[in-house]
């Protein structure tokens, strides 16, 4: 991450997802895995390293060995190789990583040793060295996952929405402003006899009055234009951009826009009629800024395809324990590649450098979105497998097995089926939240597909929208029987709630999934700091020491673990949460019913002061 980028931060012009390297950023706490070297297997022969010694640092023998020197034939952390290769012989020693893993790859081809300078306390420059980026892409390509690692950077970009400008995030503001004191959906979605197209095409203009004042209380030269000829057809490219850069934005951050993007969708929806936009005298939509879209309009597509993307677009996370040193060589290590892609295809390509710079960034956000909405799940399943097991029961207070009737449940399984139930619902979450982006692409265009008209339907929790999501259906299905053929069977139902009442339209799908990692990112963050709870102290209280007697009381960082997912995982996954089989059960959508229930009675459980020692707020916290 840039300098710029920082700065960029602290003043708030740039998405969540791209603060991932900061503490106090919640996908910063998500804990995700360092790499490991424990699978490097280790050689023998002169100039070589021994397998006893390539799993720690030879010098310090506490941090996991990321060097090898073919000189010295020892194994070091990166701070130790440093420290050991900063002078005299030594200087000319050649190292090799000991992993695989793209970004540290590349920091072994800039030449340098990571923060050599701050190890002997000086106060040297440490900007980017000169780099043979084709030996570092050739470096890359060897790896044998590169390929697999290409073509998916190359399927995302299809559906990843391009970031916002600082003048994109300006207007942005005055439709956040103007949707706030909206109240089109209160208006139009109600019973009522008079014209409802009348009274669309209405809301539509007073809403597009608003932005025009607010527009011209910012921007006087730019508002003025708006009200020339008092025709808001005249200025239909500047709503449509201003309503794609709404919807761009909510993708990107699905916590943000959390009560105008429902009014935003159902005004496009709207709109999208013949006899509305016969009113109006223009269309409101805009197809989305992908970043597939904008290198193909630039010609640059190969860029997609080059190594080095691989790198430019990674994820720098800090999880405990990973040295600072190491997390500055990865930034310098990203930013030296973002720079030569950008000189490499800048020259040739049909867009500005920024914008390619742009783009990368942006299929960064999408990795920083993934880890924090997708990895819970796999870490859950990680949690599933380590603590239990299928076909053995260590002991009767973590059994899995539920029975109709009792604590709430409306299934019953016994351990092994619940095991597998579990499993199957953590892992089709996964799938659906790594593929969220196209997902939620085709969920707009079923929204705003004419030929599906919507109906307003009493569904039990008010009037909504009732319509059908053949696209969002489609690909559902799809990504299911996906999972039930890696699964090899499937327990409970299969059954999709779509266009019923239960997920009356494709907004309601978006909202649903887009929630899974409010569920799942609170407990793997409890967990754990449960599990790095210190050891007791006479004498001393503090916070930290009381949740370490509070673990201590439940019999340990690993009884009180079990004992929260032993809970989670019965009562989570156990029907609940309606009044019928059909609307909960174990169909796809009632399993997560089911994990809003659990979650709206953890004030009642026993382990619930271990939720608030570790810092536990909600789950469904309200992001500003």
């Amino acid at each position: 991450m840039s300098k710029r980028e920082i700065e960029a931060i602290l003043q708030g012009q740039v998405d969540d997802y791209t603060r991932c390297s900061l503490p106090d950023h919640p996908s910063f706490r998500a804990g995700a895995p360092c790499v490991s070297h424990d699978d490097h297997d280790g050689h023998d022969g002169d100039g070589a390293v021994n397998a006893t010694d390539s799993r720690l640092c030879v010098e310090c023998e506490d941090q996991a060995a990321a060097y090898a020197c073919r000189d010295c034939g020892d194994a070091f952390c990166a701070v130790c190789y440093a420290s050991q290769h900063r002078r005299g012989k030594r200087r000319r020693h050649h190292r090799e990583p000991l992993t695989d893993d793209p970004a540290l790859l590349m920091t072994h081809l800039l030449g340098a040793a990571p923060d050599a300078a701050a190890v002997a306390g000086a106060d040297a420059d440490l900007s980017d060295p000169v780099v043979d980026m084709a030996a570092a892409a050739a470096r890359i390509a060897t790896n044998p996952t590169s390929g697999q690692a290409l073509a998916a950077v190359m399927e995302r970009a299809k559906w990843i929405p391009v970031r916002l400008t600082l003048e994109e995030r300006k207007r942005l503001r005055l439709l956040e402003a103007a949707l706030h004191v909206s109240e089109y959906t209160d208006r139009v979605d109600v019973l009522s006899y008079t014209s409802k197209s009348k009274r669309i095409v209405a809301q539509i203009r007073e809403l597009c009055s608003i932005i025009s004042g607010l527009v011209l209380a910012a921007d006087y030269k730019a508002g003025q234009s708006l009200f020339q000829d008092k025709e808001f057809h005249q200025s239909a490219e500047f709503y449509q951009t201003l309503f794609e850069l709404g919807r761009r934005h909510k993708i990107m951050n699905p916590e943000k826009m959390r009560a105008h993007y429902g009014k935003l969708v159902y005004l496009l929806q709207d709109s999208q009629s013949r006899e509305v936009q016969g009113m109006l005298g223009f269309s409101m939509m805009k197809p989305l800024v992908t970043v597939y879209a904008r290198f193909e309009a630039g010609q640059c597509l190969k860029i997609l395809q080059d190594p080095l993307i691989l790198t430019a677009t990674s994820e720098i996370v800090a999880p405990p324990g990973k040295p600072r040193r190491q997390i500055d060589a990865e930034i310098r290590a990203k930013e030296a590649a973002i720079k030569h892609l950008v000189r490499k295809y800048a020259p040739v390509a049909q867009i500005s450098p920024s914008e390619i710079e742009q783009c990368l960034h942006s299929i960064g956000d999408n990795a920083s979105f993934l880890r924090c909405h997708r990895d819970p799940c796999r870490q859950m399943l990680d949690y599933l497998a380590a603590h239990f097991d299928a076909h053995h029961i260590e002991s009767p207070a973590f059994s899995l097995a539920i029975a109709a009737g009792r604590g709430g449940a409306r299934l019953s399984h016994n351990h092994e089926r619940q095991f597998y139930y579990v499993k199957q619902s953590l892992t089709l979450w996964s799938a659906i939240l790594e593929d969220m982006f196209r997902l939620w692409t085709l969920a707009e265009q079923d929204l705003l597909d004419t030929r599906y008209p919507y109906h307003l339907r009493d569904t039990g929790q008010g009037l909504n929208r009732v319509q059908p999501c053949p696209r969002v259906e489609r690909a559902m299905r799809t990504l299911l029987a996906t999972t039930q053929h890696q699964l090899d069977h499937w327990v409970g139902s299969s059954v999709i709630h779509l266009g019923d009442t239960n997920v009356p339209n494709a907004l309601f799908f978006i909202n649903k999934y887009t929630q899974i990692h409010q569920i799942l990112l609170p407990i793997t963050q409890t967990l754990q700091t449960i599990a790095a709870a210190p050891l007791l102290t006479p004498g001393v209280e503090n916070a930290e020491q009381t949740l370490a007697q509070a673990v201590a009381a439940f019999g340990g960082p690993e009884l009180a673990q079990k004992r929260i997912l032993t809970d989670f995982f019965r009562h989570a996954f156990d029907g609940s949460g309606a009044d019928n089989s059909f609307d909960a059960g174990s169909c796809i959508d009632g399993r997560l019913t089911s994990a809003w229930n659990w979650c709206s009675q953890i004030e009642k459980k026993s382990y619930f002061p271990l939720f608030l020692l570790a810092g536990f707020t909600g789950f469904d916290g309200e992001v500003a």
